[in-house]
């Protein structure tokens, strides 16, 4: 894995070294990031079901003001924390680290709004939908939330106030992007 554009450019990030963690592929990431374009810069971003920390990295390292990281397993954590001293990514802010799982950490930033939502749960039947409705709470009004997922299921057509707007299959992955409405 590695940062595709930015500050980072070209830095090689550290992969898992058991199996169940899913990284998000160098191409669809790239992918995501042309879609979100200058909306990355100055954003608040949220990685959730963050991995290695790749997404959020790569926000990072296009200017976002500020990136959260959400992950429950503790070998998955220590792995985002080394990413982000391999990048010394302590610019735009220090970046946050939640181990959590995913409705947890949901109570634990009540209050709190993103302009970026960025997801990907387990590649399971309904998991779009189960992340999305927690993810509405946290989405402010002009934010964007966009969630990875097997592109054999359907992404859901709405859910939590958020409305699907797009979605982009890449493989045996896609990537559905929601807004207010």
């Amino acid at each position: 894995m590695r940062i595709v554009a930015g500050a980072f450019r070209g830095r090689t990030l550290q992969s898992p070294t058991w199996e169940g963690l899913r990284p998000t592929s160098d191409r669809l990431r790239e992918t995501l990031f042309n879609i979100l374009g200058p909306s990355v810069r100055g954003a608040r971003l949220l990685d959730g079901y963050a991995g290695t920390g790749a997404i959020g990295i790569e926000a990072l390292s296009r200017g976002a003001a500020h990136v959260t990281f959400v992950e429950r397993d503790p070998r998955a954590v220590k792995l985002i924390e080394a990413n982000l001293a391999l990048v010394g990514a302590a610019a735009g802010g220090k970046p946050v680290i939640i181990r959590a799982g995913w409705a947890d950490a949901i109570t634990r930033l009540g209050g709190q709004v993103f302009d970026l939502i960025i997801l990907d749960p387990p590649y399971a039947d309904g998991a779009v939908a189960e992340a999305l409705e927690a993810a509405g709470t946290l989405a402010g009004p002009e934010a964007r939330v966009i969630v990875e997922h097997a592109s054999r299921y359907a992404a859901a057509a709405g859910q939590a106030g958020l409305r699907l707007t797009r979605t982009v299959k890449a493989g045996d992955s896609a990537l559905s992007f929601y807004e207010h409405g």
